[in-house]
């Protein structure tokens, strides 16, 4: 049995995690204008976007949902209520949770926002291909589900 130690190291550029972060930062350059252009960072963008999708969320929810660290949420958060783009409550049969959801301003942001990424996403389409696409969403899901449901973590 091959030891990770054993292993030869790979090239910097075949590394999964910068493959990623390249794409990402690729397809960020095409939404980040438009959000700073409304004083949003893409975490709190993601934030906006899943509670138009519900009615109301409890903050753990939200945190899973939009792939953000509790003390992350909490901050974007405390800022999105700030800017009257969410309203929070404490749950009322569980006092320790604090349920989250969309005022109509952020709604309206929402609506303002919306057309701007929806051009964005057509752009991509049309540069990477509409079926390529939506194999590469396949994949990544794929991979999360792989990756996610190992039980035993590995070391390296």
């Amino acid at each position: 049995m091959t030891r990770p130690s054993d292993l030869p190291m790979r090239q910097f550029d075949r590394s999964l995690p910068m493959a990623l972060l390249r794409a990402r930062e690729a397809v960020m350059k095409k939404f980040s204008p438009a959000l700073k252009e409304h004083e949003l960072s893409p975490q709190q963008w993601r934030v906006i976007r899943v509670l138009v999708e519900e009615d109301e969320l409890d903050a753990t929810e939200i945190a899973e949902r939009c792939a953000l660290l509790m003390p992350s949420l909490s901050r974007i958060l405390q800022n999105l209520h700030k800017r009257g783009l969410v309203d929070r409550k404490t749950a009322s049969n569980d006092q320790r949770r604090s349920m989250v959801s969309i005022t109509n301003k952020g709604r309206k942001l929402f609506k303002a926002l919306s057309p701007i990424n929806e051009a964005r996403y057509a752009y991509i389409t049309q540069k990477f291909g509409y079926g390529k696409l939506e194999l590469l969403y396949e994949l990544l899901n794929e991979l999360v589900e792989k990756i996610d449901g190992d039980e035993e973590v590995e070391s390296p």
